[in-house]
């Protein structure tokens, strides 16, 4: 029979039984933390499995594994001191407080301080598990629209996403006041609820961007991937926040713009255009004879209205007389969407107003300037000598 007198030795305040379990519930805390965290989140997954498909059971892992892990390492912890008992019962410092109409005083230890600082990190660490729960949701739903090609709900699920989260994080907040500070949560509320009127009118301007994120989402003005060009800015959405809408410029910068701004002033949305237009002018030389310029004109006329990526509402015609040019007005509308193709096609006509030109004898203008000089008369200066 095994010998306990060995294990009922006191050093330090504590037994060596409770040094044993302390180091054992250290130990294999800390080294199957990793194993214990990946079996959990898999156990978590279950309630998924209709929610999901198993190409992303590796994603729901990887979020979850981390908090799980800081989780299990607070909680071994917070287990393996609970075995000590001393220095954990030295007192800090006598707290009084009124039950009633009776004086209460109570002692605070370091073993009060740790309880409630392992309970704060603990609730801390559940609901950062909570939060990454909310991140592969968002996750799965943003995959399942892009599977559909639905734009509006790419837009939608991030916002989504952060809305719930900051609730998430509000409940959070009060529920460490209520368990680990003991604050009356009710009292809390109702003082934030008295002082909500200074809060609102110190954040006008985030009430107002916020606002206008729900306005954006009502009226649908544009959607995360559309072209806009808004107070002098145009790039492409790519997300739209709680106060602001970020833009990828054409230089590839990013650009926020509060969310106020986005919907009060002028937005212009190319993605909707169902055209592209195209506006020049082309000056050749005054050499040019009428009967040619006529020739060039209605020849890129027919080449534009036969193109098959214009349509008919174009127009081509003799301007006017510039300073050192003929001037050819041309308008025409490409019915390719898609920028890149667009310049393409753009490209290829411009070259044939080239060959056009040139092929009938007359050339593109520049800036000249022509001095005329005139002789001098010699009766004038036959006049001045006399």
């Amino acid at each position: 029979m095994l010998d306990t007198a060995f294990f009922d030795q006191v050093f330090w305040g504590n037994q060596i039984r409770n040094y044993c379990f302390f180091f054992s519930i250290l130990f294999f805390g800390l080294i199957f933390r990793k194993l214990i965290s990946k079996i959990l989140s898999k156990i978590l997954l279950k309630f998924f499995r209709n929610f999901v498909t198993q190409s992303h059971d590796n994603t729901f892992i990887a979020l979850l594994v981390e908090p799980l892990q800081l989780f299990l390492l607070f909680a071994t912890l917070f287990l393996a001191l609970k075995q000590l008992r001393y220095p954990l019962n030295i007192t800090l410092f006598h707290h009084h407080t009124i039950i009633g109409k009776t004086n209460v005083a109570m002692r605070v230890t370091i073993g009060d301080c740790l309880d409630r600082i392992f309970l704060f990190l603990i609730i801390v660490s559940l609901f950062w598990i909570v939060l990454r729960i909310v991140d592969f949701i968002s996750h799965v739903f943003i995959y399942k629209a892009a599977e559909r090609e639905s734009k509006t709900e790419t837009q939608l699920i991030p916002f989504l996403k952060e809305l719930f989260k900051a609730l998430i994080i509000f409940i959070a907040f009060f529920t460490l006041m209520g368990f680990v500070f003991e604050v009356n949560v009710l009292t809390l509320i109702t003082g934030l609820g008295i002082g909500g009127i200074a809060i609102a009118l110190a954040a006008k301007e985030s009430i107002e961007n916020l606002l206008g994120s729900f306005t954006i989402f009502l009226d649908k003005p544009f959607v995360v991937g559309d072209l806009v060009k808004v107070n002098n800015v145009e790039g492409v959405i790519e997300k739209v926040g709680f106060r602001s809408t970020w833009i990828r410029t054409v230089d590839k910068t990013m650009v926020t713009i509060p969310n106020k701004g986005m919907i009060s002033g002028v937005l212009e949305n190319m993605s909707l255009r169902n055209i592209r237009r195209v506006k020049f002018t082309v000056g050749v030389t005054y050499e040019t004879p009428k009967d040619q310029l006529e020739k060039i004109v209605e020849k890129i006329r027919t080449f534009l209205f036969d193109h098959e990526d214009t349509n008919n509402d174009g127009i081509v015609y003799f301007d006017g007389f510039g300073a050192s040019s003929l001037d050819i007005v041309i308008i025409y509308y490409i019915t390719e969407l898609d920028f890149g193709k667009y310049v393409l096609i753009k490209q290829e006509i411009n070259y044939r107003i080239m060959d056009t030109v040139l092929a009938n004898n007359s050339d593109f203008a520049y800036p000249t300037q022509r001095l005329i000089t005139t002789a001098p008369n010699p009766l004038t200066e036959t006049d001045e000598q006399k």
